[in-house]
């Protein structure tokens, strides 16, 4: 599994579309995934460590589980089907004991935000939607990010899905 950390939030010039950057810890590799637009209000405000002036859900969720002395330990993306990404958000209860929780990747990302928990992609995720950034310093690669991204580069540097290969 690769560590990710949430790199930027950005929006899809051709389908206006949020989009969120994950970047490798070890790395500059970066995955793209395209969320809602209500997620990525939520990631928005946690990027800028921001509250809402009501909790939005993400927040709520947090709240929640913390009041039942609970703690979100992590979030792992594991699979990617026909474009869809599938996340877990793994919660550590009172007792120790850590269950696994089903949840949509951008739902994931944003609670990971409010939380403070550790991001993390499944090597065979990573491996079919990373593409390497071409630049080796982290200012290079946030100038890069913030000016010359082309969000159409992920789709043409990623692997190819199965239902691709086939047509």
């Amino acid at each position: 599994m690769r560590e990710v950390t949430v790199k930027a939030l950005l929006v899809d010039p051709t389908s206006n579309t949020p989009v969120v950057l994950l970047k490798d810890r070890d790395s500059q590799k970066a995955v793209a995934i395209w969320i809602g637009d209500s997620e990525a209000i939520s990631i928005a405000f946690g990027l800028q460590n921001e509250d809402f002036p009501r909790p939005l859900t993400h927040v709520l969720m947090k709240r929640i589980i913390e009041s039942l002395d609970g703690r979100i330990e992590r979030v792992v993306i594991k699979a990617v089907e026909d474009g869809v990404y599938f996340a877990s958000i793994f919660i550590e209860n009172s007792d120790g004991d850590t269950s696994e929780f089903d949840a949509r990747t951008s739902d994931s990302l944003a609670l990971s935000l409010r939380s403070g928990c550790p991001i993390f992609i499944d090597d065979e995720v990573f491996r079919r939607a990373a593409i390497e950034s071409p630049f080796t310093e982290e200012d290079e690669f946030q100038e890069f990010v913030e000016s010359d991204l082309q969000l159409s580069e992920f789709r043409k540097w990623r692997e190819p899905t199965k239902e691709e290969d086939e047509s």
